[in-house]
């Protein structure tokens, strides 16, 4: 007769999920980081990096920095910073697939959560291939995730592999927001353990972009810089393109943005019934 503790371990051990399988690190160029497993991203389509017009500072620089990770030289941690809709994020694609198309042996992973950033170093230490870790859009909700952030990117006990940087963008310069740490500041204020200083304990919590070797800022864009937008997706994509339309898509919106004028060349692809999936 089977032993009653040996049938409940069996039954917990049908309920509980299987350990999540991932894909290979070496063989794709993106991955997305999701219930600790890499996945291959289903489509990798980065921008041609000559279609992102008025970025080219930020665009040279994150090249060179890219280039030296993949090549396994020392390479920075990144933030990229600014307005939203400049071309942040298109502009780390867009890097990554330049890079790898000169032969470059390097992958793109997205990263939603800061706190399972040591599960991934572990996971891609000793892979024979550099990783770009992709923290879209971050921002914080309190200090508590910015220290987190802090401490890996300082490397903490455990150093972190040397073919993994991070590539953070951000609509602020210094991630947290200065209200809110003021505002943390002020409530410690009666608190034994606060510091000497209050201005101390802001300018720590503010000095968290300092932790990134680049810092890239994005700025808004003025009309002529949009309208140079417009002209490089439509030329690209044989569409027609009239300024004036093109501004007054804008002002509707009410910004001018790298983002607004990729919006505005799908709506002129759609009206000349374009297959978008053609567009990307």
């Amino acid at each position: 007769m089977t032993d009653p503790l040996e049938r409940i371990a069996a039954a917990l051990e049908r309920l509980a999920p299987p350990p999540p399988v991932g894909d290979d690190p070496r063989a794709h160029p993106a991955y997305v980081w999701r219930d600790g497993a890499l996945i291959a991203a289903r489509a990798f389509a980065p921008l041609p990096l000559e279609l992102l017009i008025g970025v080219e500072r930020q665009r040279d620089a994150l090249l060179v920095n890219l280039r030296r990770l993949a090549a396994g030289a020392a390479a920075q941690d990144v933030l990229l910073w600014g307005a939203r809709g400049t071309g942040k994020s298109a502009l780390v694609k867009a890097t990554i697939g330049a890079v790898q198309a000169e032969g470059g042996n390097i992958a793109l992973v997205e990263v939603a959560a800061i706190d399972t950033l040591p599960k991934l170093f572990a996971r891609l230490a000793g892979v024979p291939r550099a990783f770009a870790l992709f923290l879209d859009d971050l921002g914080f909700d309190g200090a508590a995730e910015a220290r987190t952030l802090r401490s890996l990117l300082e490397g903490g006990a455990e150093a972190r592999p040397d073919n993994v940087r991070l590539l953070v963008t951000a609509n602020r310069r210094h991630l947290v927001a200065r209200d809110m740490v003021e505002q943390g500041a002020a409530a410690s204020a009666g608190s034994e353990a606060q510091a000497i200083n209050p201005r101390d304990s802001i300018d720590d919590q503010l000095a968290l972009a300092d932790r990134f070797g680049l810092s890239l800022g994005f700025h808004v864009l003025d009309q002529d810089a949009y309208c140079a937008i417009v002209a490089a997706y439509a030329g690209h994509y044989d569409l027609p393109f009239d300024a004036g339309q093109a501004i007054n898509w804008a002002t509707r919106r009410g910004s001018r943005s790298g983002r607004v004028a990729w919006q505005y060349i799908v709506e002129l692809a759609g009206r000349a019934g374009r297959d978008l999936r053609q567009i990307r």
